[in-house]
């Protein structure tokens, strides 16, 4: 092998499941150790601040170009750049394109691949399929708030929106708090709701399964809820929670929308993956922000800029699993956890999962040159 030669392993869906992307409990302690890293400020995304979710494509509604996608749910092509340091020491960029007229063409909404780089040279270390991997990080940071801020004798959980979003959720709610022994859905669509229902039985056969009505029902009583429901912009199409709902002690996961009631906003500690993002999406929006990206840290920044709400009342969850910030301090606390995601997370995810293909053997091996032309 010359200086100058570089490979780098490509890893399909097949490659990367036998590398561990579905080990939930792996990939809870991975997102652990990532946000410690962040609220201590070993990372880099896109943008001045270095806080940026990343780069996006929007189109128009109409155009006069012929080819040119237009607008719609869902509708974009993004790119996702993050530096992690600590013990990653990688750089890495995930890629997606989404529409979601991919499912009557039996296609996932989002269709992702993920480059992993040497953060010295700049070669590729490894090229990956993204999906899972990018499902299992986003399902991993709500398993990191329920295993430190969910009360420990949790038992019922509140599914709100059964997508693939919550099956993960509720895969790393359960190797936080194994004790859970009931899973309450509300959806849209029945047909969501049975397959969220059969994967529920099939995966975890121990659990009670129960569909309900609404928001409502699937809120009350419930130790931990997650919603993951997208909605149109503005508030008033956001999925809403009253306090009379939420009982004492209740951990509310935010992956998505969402509306409060003022009583229970009030009542609730106020937690963020990394509050820092928010700040930053917020200067690219126009106020108030939570009317465009309807997210709950969102909403946090615009009630801290009006002055409705201290910046102490908005915590970060790296700074709680750092030791800066108490955690759950009584059995009573209602938290509301907002995940956004943030790249630096699919660095931090690829990065084990290739150090474990290379361990394992797994994965092809390509040839990026033997000697650049270009040198």
């Amino acid at each position: 092998m010359t200086d100058t030669q570089i490979d780098f392993l490509y890893l399909d869906e097949k490659d990367m499941i036998s590398a561990g992307v579905t080990d939930m409990a792996a990939c809870v302690e991975t997102m652990s150790d990532l946000l410690k890293l962040f609220a201590a400020g070993d990372y880099r995304m896109a943008g001045s601040e270095n806080n940026s979710h990343g780069a996006q494509i929007y189109f128009p509604t109409e155009s006069p170009f012929a080819g040119m996608p237009l607008d719609g749910p869902d509708r974009r092509f993004m790119a996702m750049p993050a530096y992690l340091g600590g013990e990653f020491q990688t750089v890495g960029c995930k890629w997606y394109g989404s529409n979601v007229e991919n499912k009557k063409k039996g296609l996932p909404r989002s269709i992702l691949m993920f480059t992993l780089s040497d953060k010295d040279t700049g070669a590729p270390l490894a090229i990956m399929s993204a999906n899972l991997l990018s499902a299992y990080r986003t399902g991993a940071i709500p398993g990191v708030g329920a295993k430190e801020l969910a009360r420990e004798d949790a038992k019922v959980v509140g599914i709100v929106g059964p997508g693939p979003m919550n099956r993960t959720s509720l895969e790393a709610f359960i190797a936080a708090r194994p004790g859970i022994t009931t899973v309450k859905v509300a959806g849209r669509s029945q047909s969501s709701i049975d397959a969220f229902t059969e994967w529920t039985n099939t995966t975890f056969p121990h659990l009670v399964v129960e569909q309900v009505a609404d928001i409502e029902h699937a809120v009350r009583d419930a130790d931990i809820v997650s919603i993951a429901v997208p909605s149109p912009m503005g508030s008033e199409h956001y999925p809403f929670i009253a306090s009379e709902w939420v009982k004492p002690g209740a951990f509310i996961c935010c992956s998505a929308h969402l509306a409060l009631d003022e009583e229970l906003t009030l009542r609730s500690r106020h937690v963020a993956d990394a509050r820092k993002i928010y700040q930053a999406w917020a200067e690219e929006l126009p106020a108030p922000a939570h009317e465009t990206v309807g997210i709950w840290g969102m909403h946090l920044v615009d009630r801290i800029r009006d002055g409705r709400m201290q910046p102490e009342q908005f915590e970060d969850m790296g700074e709680i699993l750092l030791g800066h910030t108490p955690g759950r301090a009584h059995d009573d606390e209602v938290f509301i956890y907002s995940v956004g995601g943030m790249p630096t997370e699919d660095v931090a995810w690829a990065t084990k999962l290739y150090r474990n293909a290379l361990e394992l053997g797994i994965g092809t091996k390509l040839n990026l040159w033997d000697k650049p032309a270009l040198a």
